[in-house]
C-alpha cells in the first residue's frame, strides 16, 4: 500500500456540476484569515508519490469529478471538470450558501482582482467556477465566509481516479497493451484500500493476459463477498468454498481502479466501495 502523508485537515469525497446566473455579493475586506479555535481540524490523506495530471494529459470534454476537501465545513456537494486545449476549469456546486467568494490561494494573500464570486441558479444553489493547474495535486483555496466576514484556508484535491478512462490521451493509462504483455500468465502486486479498512486481498495476485486484456484473481480474506462490479459489469465469484475468489478485468496499472464489492456478512446484502492499484512493475 502506498505511503501516505497525514496533515491536519478534513477528508471530504464530493462528486460536482455547473450553475446558472451569476448572484450579487459585498466588497469582502482584504487578508481577515480565520485562525485558531475559528477553524474546524480534520484530516485529510495525501498519498506521497501521487504525480500531478495536467490538462494537456486530458481528452477535450466535460467530466464529472470526485474532489476530496480539507474540510467538512467546505461542503461540495457536485463538481464537473471542463477540459479544453489542455487547461482545465472546475464547477463546484455548495451544499450551502455561507461563502461568497473563493480565492485559489491563501486567504492571506487574497487579492481583490481574483476573488471568484458564487453564482446562483434557478434552485437557490450557489457555485463557483475555480481554474484547475493539476489533477492529483492539493491547491490551495481560500473561502470568504459571508456571516464571519473571514477567509477560511482549505485545500482541495480534483481526484483523477474518478474519471474514465476516454478522459485520458492516448499513452497516458497504463495497460496490458501499452506494457506489450504478451498473452500468458504472470503475478502482479495488489493494494487494496476503501471500506473499513478491515477487509484484504492476497498480494500478489494471479494475473492472465488473453488477446491483449489484463485479468486478475482476487482473493479476499472473508468468505463474505458474493460478487463484484468493475466498470458497471457483475462478476460472480469462480470458487464455492473458501474466501471469496473472483477473476475480474484490470481496466489499467498504475492508477487506483475503482470496484465495489458485495458482501452478505451485514443483515442486508451491501456493496462496498473499493479500490485496486495494480503495480506494473512487480508484473513477473
Amino acid at each position: 500500500m502506498k505511503p501516505k502523508l497525514i496533515i491536519s485537515l478534513a477528508a471530504a469525497a464530493v462528486i460536482l456540476t455547473g450553475c446558472g446566473t451569476s448572484a450579487d455579493v459585498t466588497d469582502a475586506p482584504a487578508n481577515e484569515v480565520a485562525e485558531g479555535a475559528e477553524t474546524v481540524s480534520d484530516i485529510l490523506e495525501i498519498d506521497e508519490d501521487m504525480s500531478p495530471v495536467y490538462g494537456s494529459e486530458l481528452n477535450d470534454g466535460v467530466y464529472d469529478i470526485t474532489v476530496d476537501s480539507s474540510s467538512s465545513m467546505f461542503n461540495i456537494t457536485r463538481c464537473s471538470l471542463t477540459v479544453e486545449n489542455g487547461e482545465m476549469t472546475a464547477v463546484m456546486t455548495m451544499g450551502g450558501t455561507g461563502y461568497l467568494y473563493l480565492y485559489m490561494g491563501k486567504g492571506e494573500n487574497a487579492a481583490e482582482a481574483d476573488y471568484i464570486p458564487f453564482e446562483e441558479n434557478e434552485d437557490g444553489e450557489h457555485s463557483f467556477t475555480v481554474p484547475v493547474e493539476a489533477l492529483d495535486m492539493p491547491a490551495d483555496c481560500a473561502a470568504y465566509s459571508k456571516n464571519k466576514e473571514k477567509w477560511y484556508d482549505r485545500t482541495l484535491i480534483f481526484r483523477s481516479d474518478s474519471l474514465p478512462d476516454s478522459a485520458f490521451a492516448d499513452g497516458i493509462i497504463v495497460t496490458a497493451e501499452t506494457l506489450g504483455l504478451a498473452d500468458g500468465e504472470y503475478t502482479v502486486d495488489v493494494a487494496l484500500e476503501g471500506g473499513s479498512g478491515k477487509a484484504s486481498v492476497d498480494s500478489p495476485v494471479r494475473l492472465t493476459v488473453e488477446n491483449g486484456q489484463a485479468y486478475a484473481e482476487i482473493i479476499w480474506s472473508s468468505s463474505n463477498y458474493d460478487y463484484m462490479v468493475v466498470d458497471g459489469e457483475r462478476y460472480d465469484m469462480t470458487n464455492t468454498e473458501g474466501n471469496s475468489a473472483f477473476v475480474i478485468p484490470v481496466t489499467h496499472f498504475d492508477r487506483k481502479m475503482n470496484v465495489s464489492a458485495d458482501t452478505t456478512a451485514m443483515s442486508v446484502p451491501h456493496e462496498i466501495e473499493y479500490t485496486l492499484y495494480f503495480d506494473s512493475s512487480t508484473i513477473s
